[in-house]
This record gives C-alpha cells, structure tokens and sequence, in this order.
C-alpha cells in the first residue's frame, strides 16, 4: 500500500543521469549549468566546489516536545495505541524528541526555512549549523497549508542559500539535495526533477504544487534544501511516496516561489494572508466537456460563484472555465487555487476564460479567504414520488422536500439514496444532493427533471446543490 509520508525532514537524492563532457583547456564539464568540474589535483569528476557553497546553508533542527504538550496533542502512534489498546496504553512521561532540516534563508537576520511538520507543537527548537555551532530557535510563525515554518535565531557569520528565479524549475534539470536523514548531518545526493506541478496522492496540504525527484528521501531530510546545478534554492523537500517508509524513488518539494511568498509573509505578519475571488471550481472530466460540448479538459471550471464577491463583480459566472490567472495558464483547478492562494487581499489580478467556447479577459480582485465553511444540508426525507431510471441507476429521485431549508431554493429534485458502487454512485451522486439544472435546462420538480433526460442519450450535465455549494457532474 503506497503512503505519502512526511518524515520530521525530507532530502532528496537524485539519481545522477549519463553526463556528456569533453576535455578542454580549463577541464569543465559540458553541462548545462557547469555544476560538475574536474579536480585538477586528484583528475575526478566532482561537485566539492559547488557543494562547499550549498552545506553551511543547511542546518540541522533538533525539537523537543514535553510530556504535557504531549497529553493536550496526541500523536498518531497514541491513536493508534489507543485503538490497540482500548485506551490503556503504557504511558511514556519523558519528553519525545524530533529531528529535521533547514535552510538558511536570510543571513542577516538569522532566518531558517523548515517544514510545518518537522516544528509542530515542539517546546523547543535546537539549531545545529554545519559548523557545530548550536542555538535555540525561536519560532517566527508557521503555514500549515503549504507546511512552511520560518525560524530565527540570533548570530552573525551565516551563509544563505541564493534563491532561483520562480518557476524556473524544469523536467530533467539536474538537481541536488542536502538535509540530516537519520541524523547523518550534511548528506548530499543528487538526481533530476521527475516533474513539477504535483500534488501528493493524499491531498494532505491544502496548497499543494509540488516540485517532484527522483531524490532519496528519508526520515531526518524534511526540510532540506533541493538546488539547481547552480546553487541555487528550487525547493524545501516535504515528503515521499513510500510502501515502506523509506525512498522510493519519489520526493516531493515545495517551489521557491510559494516558499518566498509564504516566508515574506510570515517575517512580516507572523502568519498567512490568503486571498480568494470567490468561486467553486472543479475540474474538467472527459464526461463533463462532452456533456457541455468543451473542446478540451485544461482550466479551472466555476461550478458556482458566491454572491457579492470579487469573481460576481468582475462578470465571472458559473460554467465558465478559467484557463489564464496572471498570465499563467491553468491546466485544473489545483493551479488556480494555488496562484489565487499566493495573492494577499487587496490586490487585483487579470483572469482569462471561456464562455460559450468564447475567449474573454476580466480582471478581478483578491478579498481575504474566509474560515472553513460549516454550512451543511439538513432536514427529513419524502419517500412520497421516488423514481429509479436507468441513466441514473442506483439512485432513488423525488420532488424536494417540503421541509428542507436550501440555499437555492425548492426548485429541483432530490437524492434521497445512492446505492454504493452503483452507476450514479461512480458518476459523483450521493445522498442529499439536489439536482437543479440538466444541461442548459433549469428543473423545477422531478416532471421537468423527467422531461429533461427523456431522451436516454446522455451524457448528461447536472448542476448540484451539495452542501449549500454547487457542482457539476456528468452522468451517461
């Protein structure tokens, strides 16, 4: 069973590729970016001068975690020995410990770069630099959405790490990792970027855009430093796919360019600003853009805009599909939601997107993200007017409740229950969900639902009402 684990500190180790190189005068290596020389002393291959630049940046974070933080925070091995257990479990009254990376991210200021996870809930916070120095670290703010941490420590004499430019990461540049797996401080690997623009199998942040490598990743590396063959910072490493916790072959970093934003933010407010413009997105699935007559699966599709919000000002609408923010394309709703996420409220940005298979160009403001949305569809079930119908198989239909309180009203019909593994359970339907529109047609009562599929073709574009949201689903 695969697992995505985030590992107290990720490095990553890319599996070094075939080089190209030819002899010359000043014996460099014909590689893109030069980052491998020859020694002129020993005639080897090497990357000591480039790496002698990397370490002093990376450091090593040892935390500390009380035993009465420890009875307010229950770990997931206590849940676990819980269940085992029946809440009888041998208790451990010492202080645990955790051990990670860093990276120096501004000299002058003592400021270090780690992950969320490698510093939560930690009573203490130990820096070791490479040099053996050692400092206690006082915790600036964190970002648990993109798992960032800044820290601060108070010395002089640092050496920083060189910020790439963003986005400047591609499929197939050489790439090194540096971080403390298992405590080995200073370990070096090396490979190339597998691909960028991931997410992890688990969704376990709610920004994700990762940087992914080929790089060994192991518990102790997280929030390491992955460079470019320049030096330069493209990533802090965060987590691994893995069968049996160790490297597989498979590393996730956050880019530079989230970290720069995350990091300038929290040196400056203590925490994380996000913006939003107030839309539900979704993807395109093959199923939807026939039903909807789309001509390609790429962009961010608005499944509903909220009302008097800056996405409703500037003229977006729901079926739109946004396919531009800021200049950058949007391929699914995973990149929007991290540019938008990125912008502080306040701020304007152009957004570009298809409406009736026509391109249009809007621009919008940012207004600050709310706190998780609770509200939630309540209220009884009719079993009065129930209708099974083959393209909807598996799915019991009625009239809308008379009792139910929905956001968009009682016009539409209502999903009483959805047979688990049945066909409208793999289309998307589950119970509670309120069909408001077929297609282009609005449906008021489950005549006109009836009216609306009559054909039997399909497939069939449905925009839901789950949960005071709306969403479209494709069901043939």
């Amino acid at each position: 069973m695969k697992r995505i684990l985030l590992l107290g500190a990720a490095a990553t180790a890319l599996i070094a590729s075939p080089l190209v190189f030819e002899t010359n005068a000043d014996a460099q290596i014909n590689t893109r970016s030069q980052a491998m020389t020859v020694d002129p002393v020993r005639g080897v291959l090497t990357m000591a001068p480039l790496l002698e630049r990397v370490t002093p940046a990376v450091v090593s974070i040892r935390t500390v975690q009380e035993a009465e933080s420890r009875n307010r925070t229950r770990s997931p091995e206590q849940e676990m020995m819980e269940r085992f257990f029946g809440g009888r479990i041998p208790q451990n009254r010492g202080p645990r410990t955790g051990a990670g990376s860093g990276v120096i991210f501004d000299a002058r200021e003592g400021l270090i770069i780690t992950n969320n996870h490698v510093i939560k809930d930690a009573d203490e916070i130990t820096i070791t630099l490479n040099d053996r120095r050692e400092y206690e670290a006082e915790l600036v703010g964190t970002d648990p959405d993109t798992d960032i941490a800044l820290l601060k420590i108070d010395t002089k004499d640092l050496q920083e790490l060189k910020l790439a430019k963003s986005g400047d990461a591609r499929v197939g540049d050489y790439v090194i990792a540096v971080g403390n797996p298992f405590g080995l401080t200073s370990t070096v690997t090396s490979g190339i970027v597998s691909a960028i623009g991931r997410e992890t199998l688990s969704g376990q942040n709610r920004y994700e855009n990762y940087i992914q490598t080929d790089a060994s990743i192991n518990p102790g590396n997280s929030g390491g430093a992955l460079v470019n063959s320049k030096g330069e910072l493209i990533g802090i490493n965060t987590a691994i796919v893995s069968r049996s916790g160790g490297n597989n072959g498979i590393g996730f970093a956050v880019p530079v360019r989230t970290v720069k934003n995350v990091v300038e933010q929290l040196r400056e407010n203590g925490e994380v600003r996000r913006g939003r413009i107030g839309v539900v997105i979704q993807n395109v699935t093959p199923d939807l853009r026939d039903a909807l007559n789309l001509k390609s699966l790429d962009g961010a599709f608005i499944a509903d805009v909220g009302e008097d919000t800056p996405a409703e000002k500037a003229g977006l609408q729901a079926e739109d599909v946004i396919i531009e923010f800021n200049g950058e394309d949007i391929l699914d709703n995973n990149d929007l939601r991290n540019l938008v996420g990125l912008l502080q409220p306040g701020t304007r940005a152009s957004v570009t997107y298809l409406r009736d298979g026509k391109r249009r160009t809007t621009r919008v403001g940012i207004e600050a993200a709310p706190e998780v949305d609770t509200e939630t569809v309540t209220g009884g079930i009719d079993e009065d007017g129930q209708v099974m119908m083959e393209a909807f198989d598996g799915a019991e239909i009625s009239d809308i409740p008379s009792d139910l309180e929905l956001r968009g009203g009682n016009s539409g019909v209502y999903i009483s229950n959805v047979d688990r593994g049945s066909r409208a359970y793999r289309a998307g339907l589950r119970r509670g969900d309120v069909i408001r529109r077929v297609g282009r047609t609005d449906i008021d009562n489950l005549k006109d639902f009836e009216a609306a599929i009559e054909d039997g073709e399909g497939p069939y574009a449905l925009r839901i009402e789950r949960q005071g949201q709306n969403l479209y689903l494709a069901v043939k």
